[in-house]
């Protein structure tokens, strides 16, 4: 870490690549533009997030424009950069971005690198960022270049080390490399040193190979687009050994811990013949043996058409999604915070809990019983559920064929997790510019002195030629989550930025809905190939991101264009009947928005 590294003939090809850049930072200066105040997307979490972020709630949107006027050097920063979530394809471009845009504007500002994540943060470490040593960086995947430790800064003795550490070096700008946590954490520190008086700003940045950062201002993270398309290969190419070989069942688990954006593209692109998301089981409460009955089920009837194989695709997080042993994992954890040692555990669980936990196969109750992660939740990617469904559909199987229900050939299943193949793949065209625009643009907000933003590009599914830049306040992404104890008894957690699960009524899983039926039956399998960095292809974007419409920051300047039509018509000396209608449309469409804004219609939506 922290040194140059030993490229091959295609990383050297690849580091050369000049990112393409959007037009508002084409320019030699930048113009920031402020817009209006922020708010909660549900009102009824507005209260508890102005009282945990009293000075950053209710900033302003900002947005981007080329400035002509001439300028000259602007002073000196020092910004300093730290990876804080898993590693994800894109990373490093984010690094060379807020780089080159630091050095384009004056030579002598300081990019430092903390190593070691916010481990490195903690503990000082760092490296300066030169142009000797991001240049075999530029493109590359991994997070190599400073390393990763813990991805959270929570303890008030960590606040403390990281304002430290950001006086201690005098800096201007620390920017946060993450996820829904990373950024949380972001917002956190960016209250407490404008609380407590520490100039530096600090800004986020939306990296996650998990797509899970996603919400009105972000429309997808930096490093899903290569991890998709990287696993996407990897499941077609299963694809066509499935169909050649004519006799294997190949379970696939991808990453995909609270939310399955990841399986959801890769089945949109590869076309697996079945694939099931972590949200489909919660929100129709399916129990693990539904779910086994609903696979034994699909491999009948493919064996009824003479097909005796097939591919199917799940996340990582599945396992938490059935109710049962949800409540099997809660009662675990419970007794692991109590301090109850791991031997001990089988034998304190409650009757039925114990029950469901004897009825799994070993290997899973000892996966289990693994320490927790620091998230306070079981270590997903140890968790092998493909194994554990494919034994129990084999089970099955084998049930149905002595009650001679089920007459196909012997049932044969092989296992896979994609969990860390593509995590330090070459980040695809579009990680490459996004990453990149998406460094500048932390460049700017740390110039123009804003604290607990997070750096936007959207209008993504456009060629980058049209892209628009800004950044929202962390803050504005937040929402609160409420447990119901009882009949009018809740219990309110930490405003935080929450991870998005899949749409069950989104355009992407409509799309999955379609076309289910063809795929689990017929093998429509479809081979996308590698990662093309040039030519037809290489400018693709994923299935997820091409097929929605949301171009957010794009509607709110339309509605001001909309607001600023009414006004130049609307002007005193205007015709009676011109601003009776006016007022007639206005007063409609005002309570129709309130209705909607409330907190009773918000809790009524399926979302």
């Amino acid at each position: 870490m922290g040194i140059p590294m030993e490229l091959t003939g295609l990383q050297k090809l690849r580091s050369k690549y000049v990112p393409r850049l959007p037009p508002a930072l084409e320019s030699s200066r930048v113009k920031l533009v402020r817009g209006d105040a922020t708010t909660a997307a549900d009102p009824s979490d507005a209260l508890a997030i102005g009282r945990s972020y009293p000075i950053t709630y209710g900033q302003p949107l900002v947005h981007f424009l080329p400035d002509t006027s001439c300028s000259g050097l602007t002073k000196e920063l020092r910004i300093g950069v730290v990876f804080c979530g898993r590693q994800s394809p894109g990373g490093h471009n984010i690094v060379s971005g807020l780089y080159d845009a630091l050095k384009s504007y004056n030579s002598n500002n300081v990019l430092l690198g903390f190593v070691g994540g916010t481990e490195g943060l903690f503990a000082q470490k760092t490296v300066e960022i030169t142009e000797d040593l991001i240049s075999s960086y530029r493109n590359q995947g991994g997070y190599d270049l400073l390393g990763r430790t813990k991805d959270q800064i929570r303890s008030v003795q960590q606040v403390n080390d990281a304002k430290a550490a950001c006086e201690a070096f005098k800096l201007d700008g620390l920017v946060l490399v993450g996820g829904c946590t990373s950024n949380t954490d972001a917002a956190q520190l960016a209250e407490t040193f404008a609380a407590t008086g520490c100039h530096t700003k600090v800004v986020g940045v939306p990296v996650t190979l998990n797509g899970d950062l996603k919400n009105q201002f972000v429309e997808t993270d930096v490093g899903f687009d290569t991890i998709c398309k990287v696993n996407s290969q990897l499941i077609s190419n299963i694809c066509t050994d499935a169909l050649s070989a004519e006799k294997y069942y190949y379970f696939i688990r991808l990453m995909g811990r609270k939310a399955s954006h990841v399986a959801l593209e890769c089945a949109l692109q590869s076309h697996p013949n079945l694939v099931i998301l972590g949200e489909e089981v919660s929100t129709s409460k399916l129990t693990l043996f539904y779910v086994t009955k609903q696979i034994c089920d699909a491999v009948q009837a493919r064996a009824e058409q003479d097909k005796h194989h097939g591919v199917i695709v799940l996340p990582e997080g599945l396992i938490e999604t059935f109710p049962e042993v949800y409540a099997l994992l809660q009662e675990i954890g419970t007794l692991i915070k109590q301090g109850v040692e791991v031997a001990d555990i089988p034998a304190q669980l409650s009757p039925w809990a114990s029950a469901l936990f004897n009825y799994l196969p070993p290997f899973i109750q000892k996966q289990f019983l693994l320490e927790w992660e620091s998230g306070e939740s079981v270590q997903l990617s140890q968790v092998e559920t493909e194994k554990l469904l494919a034994q129990l559909v084999e089970t099955e199987l084998n049930r149905r064929m002595k009650a001679g229900t089920y007459k196909g050939k012997k049932f044969n299943a092989i296992c896979h997790f994609f969990g860390y193949q593509a995590r330090g793949s070459l980040p695809s065209v579009f990680d490459c510019d996004y990453a990149y625009a998406l460094g500048q643009i932390c460049y700017h907000l740390v110039r123009e002195g804003l604290n607990g933003y997070m750096a936007t590009v959207t209008n993504l599914k456009q060629p980058v030629s049209q892209w628009h830049c800004g950044a929202a306040p962390i803050t504005a992404m937040m929402t609160v989550k409420r447990w119901w104890r009882g009949p009018g008894v809740s219990q309110i957690g930490k405003p935080a930025v929450h991870p998005c699960k899949v749409d069950l009524n989104g355009r992407p899983h409509e799309l999955l809905m379609r076309n289910s039926s063809a795929w689990l039956l017929e093998d429509l399998y479809r081979n996308p190939g590698p990662i093309q960095f040039s030519g037809p292809g290489s400018d693709s974007r994923t299935v997820t991101l091409s097929v929605q419409d949301q171009d957010y920051i794009g509607r709110i300047e339309e509605l001001h264009a909309y607001l600023e039509k009414v006004k130049n018509i609307v002007k005193p000396g205007c015709p009676e009947e011109v601003l009776k209608a006016a007022l007639i449309s206005l007063a409609s469409t005002t309570e129709v928005l309130s209705a909607m804004s409330s907190p009773a219609y918000r809790g009524a939506l399926p979302f």
